[in-house]
């Protein structure tokens, strides 16, 4: 049993991976990081009801030994760091790992402690599932419509962070370098930046989309680039991408231009330009089904979309080496501090990405419990305050209320 200087490691189990694969024991030990701002508030009511799902469901027979890792300002005030190296070393040794909301330092340190977990751990799966809850309030006229699965690559694109500032000598030497060498002509006083799209990180990314879209019988995988003007890194990326479809999924998928529109009884795989994907989410979701796209595209799609459903608010989203079974689950939101311990916010961002946790582990009933219970929680309009405020007859909850209700619900529920 690994032992650490802040890090308290309860009873239990460690979750391993075999061949791929994690092995969940009946008491695993899943580190957890409650977050800055409305971080606490949500994850007492997630993990409340994380615990009445699984006893719920196993009577008992199972059980989580919960571990809190730090990161943030707690990170911060307990070891002197945002974001310790234990804390690194905890979910790796831990393989999972749920959080809520951090804040990123102001006037230094990690640019975002989110993309810097991601990148240090090499999470390059950012797994984001969207879809319309019955009765939560929504913008668009048919929510319920969208049913999708983003699978952004996490580690690379302009998120990689290798930029230089305006007018600094790195910036000014970076610019003479390629005037010199490749006769680019670029504005002085420019800030730079690079985006590396790499054939691995395409072909990693690709691959668990087509993955996840095999397990769960979807109908089409499509790749979301903006390769028509960056043709070396998008155009690359969606090239790459149908020849990983030709080398390693001929059995199962084909590519449009492969099968001319008709895969017959294979997923069909096919691409489109980012900024036509956008309109094309509004005036036809249903084409979409599994979307693989580049870091800085997914950011903004995951968002779109979420927005189309109800909000980020009740956005799960997870963060995934699938090559190591290492994972981090998170809400997908900000901190709020303006509603810091006011037992206010909707806590459902958090709840979903532990029902993703849950069926990441294996334990499928459990995830089913919450997603189904939520449903009919939001179905009885007995919600937080962002939905009452726009739907017509609603029973405005707190946040610790809402999970009571959701708990309630649950009884409905059949268990395993």
């Amino acid at each position: 049993m690994a032992t650490y200087k802040n890090i308290v490691v309860p009873e239990g189990e460690k979750i391993v991976v075999n061949g791929g694969k994690l092995e969940t024991p009946d008491r695993p030990i899943i580190g957890f990081i409650e977050g800055d701002g409305i971080g606490p508030d949500i994850w007492k009511a997630s993990k409340f009801l994380f615990e009445e799902a699984v006893q719920h469901c196993y009577g008992g027979k199972r059980k989580i030994a919960w571990m809190e890792i730090y990161a943030g300002e707690k990170g911060n005030e307990i070891t002197g760091s945002y974001l310790p190296e234990e804390t690194l070393d905890a979910i790796r040794d831990y393989e999972l790992a749920i959080k809520g909301p951090l804040t990123t330092p102001i006037g230094g340190g990690f640019r975002s402690l989110n993309v810097s977990l991601r990148q240090l751990l090499d999470l390059f799966a950012c797994v984001r599932p969207i879809r319309h809850f019955d009765s939560v309030p929504s913008p668009v006229c048919n929510p319920h419509h969208v049913n999708m699965t983003i699978f952004r690559e996490n580690t690379e694109d302009v998120y990689s962070g290798l930029e230089l500032e305006a007018n600094s000598p790195e910036a000014k030497k970076l610019a003479a370098f390629c005037k010199a060498e490749f006769g680019w002509n670029i504005r002085e006083g420019s800030g730079l930046g690079l985006k590396p799209v790499s054939r691995e990180g395409t072909r990693r990314i690709v691959r668990a989309a087509l993955n996840h879209a095999v397990k769960h019988g979807s109908k089409s995988v499509t790749l979301v680039h903006k390769g028509n003007i960056m043709k070396f890194t998008e155009g690359a990326f969606m090239q790459w991408g149908y020849e990983l479809v030709r080398e390693e999924f001929s059995e199962v998928a084909v590519s449009w231009e492969d099968c001319k529109g008709d895969p017959g009884d294979k997923i069909l795989v096919k691409d489109t330009i980012a900024d036509i994907f956008l309109q094309q989410i509004l005036t036809r979701p249903t084409d979409f089904d599994v979307v693989a796209t580049m870091n800085l595209n997914g950011d903004y799609f995951s968002d779109a979309l979420a927005a189309q459903v109800g909000g980020i608010g009740i956005a799960p989203g997870a963060n995934i080496n699938f090559e190591t079974g290492v994972a981090i689950f998170e809400a997908t939101h900000g901190t709020a501090p303006k509603y810091t311990n006011q037992d206010k916010v909707n806590p459902s961002s958090l709840v979903l990405s532990g029902a993703m946790m849950f069926e990441h582990m294996g334990w499928q009933e459990v995830s089913d419990t919450l997603v189904e219970a939520m449903t009919q929680t939001f179905h009885n309009k007995t919600v937080t305050y962002d939905f009452a405020r726009l739907m017509d007859d609603a029973t405005l909850l707190k946040c610790s209320e809402f999970a009571q209700a959701v708990a309630d619900n649950m009884k409905a529920c059949q268990p395993a």
